[in-house]
């Protein structure tokens, strides 16, 4: 049960797909594949274009100097919102800091006396990319389950949040773990990463998949409100960071996030006899308040506690 599989992810070509190719052989057999991925493992390796090596190489330099700014440089970094300012220094995972970027030029001259216009560029360049990438699958997902009428609501609802991570490697008798297994509360969730491996996804069965990525992909990855607002017609993947070896990791993470004060709740398609409803509407900012309580973290049941129908 708890053992590595060398199996991989459902690994899909995003790199001719664009939002103006809808309807097409091509757009219609990828969003076959992805649909079947994200009900299957709650995820999937997009290979993308748009995000050449020259910007990669840059925006991993970057991080790395971002990383290295003293500690009370990067705790100016003091969210609006729960989670999306300076995480770092718990006990459970010390190798573990990262810090959540909600305006590139705003969050760079926080953190820089002058600014830092590369690395707010670099932070821009991958949004704008990912953004498209997010309301692709999205706009995939609705078309696979007949919700297209839902689409201009169901984008509106969203904001969004890029964080950057920091996985340094662990020192002798030090434990590995970069981050606990736990499912994103979001609705998508994009990743990249520099060459150093990490990331294990869970699959249904509980055997854990070792992601190892080329430099071109990206993990697309369901968080539990898509499976809310799905009626759990997707699967929200569970994840972890196994560090290993004696370099740092870092990765980038986009994340598509509902907006506080609005009610998620499943369209009334999404109900049936076959489908009886899962999960009660519920406020994303309340839902968020929730999960920051100690006892709640990580309860891999966490979501059914708080808005479960039948829990």
């Amino acid at each position: 049960m708890g053992s590595e599989t060398p199996l991989g992810l459902p690994k899909i070509d995003f790199s001719n797909i664009h939002k103006h190719n809808r309807g097409t052989l091509v757009w219609d057999s990828t969003k076959t594949q992805v649909f079947e991925a994200l009900q299957e493992y709650g995820c999937f390796e997009a290979s993308l274009s748009g995000v050449s090596p020259d910007l990669r190489k840059s925006m991993f330099s970057s991080l790395e100097e971002l990383f290295d700014l003293p500690l009370e440089t990067k705790v100016r970094n003091i969210p609006d919102k729960i989670f999306n300012g300076y995480i770092g220094q718990a006990k459970e995972v010390p190798i573990y800091e990262s810090l959540g970027i909600e305006d590139p030029q705003s969050f760079a001259n926080l953190m820089w006396p002058t600014g830092n216009t590369k690395f707010s560029n670099n932070i821009q360049a991958y949004r704008e990319k990912l953004k498209e990438v997010d309301e692709i699958v999205r706009t995939m997902v609705l078309e696979s389950l007949n919700l297209e009428k839902y689409m201009d609501e169901h984008m509106e609802l969203t904001g969004y949040l890029v964080r950057v991570m920091k996985y340094r490697a662990p020192e002798k008798d030090e434990s590995n773990m970069g981050l606990l297994s736990h499912a994103d509360k979001n609705i998508l969730t994009i990743l990249h990463q520099n060459d150093v491996e990490g990331l294990q996804v869970q699959k249904k069965d509980g055997e854990w998949i070792k992601v190892e990525l080329s430099s071109n992909s990206f993990v697309v990855m369901v968080g539990e409100t898509f499976r809310v607002w799905t009626n759990g017609r997707l699967h929200a993947a569970t994840h972890r960071v196994v560090m290993s070896g004696d370099k740092n990791r870092f990765s980038i993470g986009f994340f598509s996030v509902p907006k506080w004060g609005k009610i998620l709740k499943a369209p009334e398609e999404m109900v049936d006899e076959e489908h009886p409803l899962l999960f009660k509407p519920f406020d994303f900012g309340e839902f968020m308040k929730f999960f920051c309580l100690q006892e709640n973290v990580n309860d891999r049941f966490g979501l059914e506690k708080y808005c479960g129908v039948s829990y």
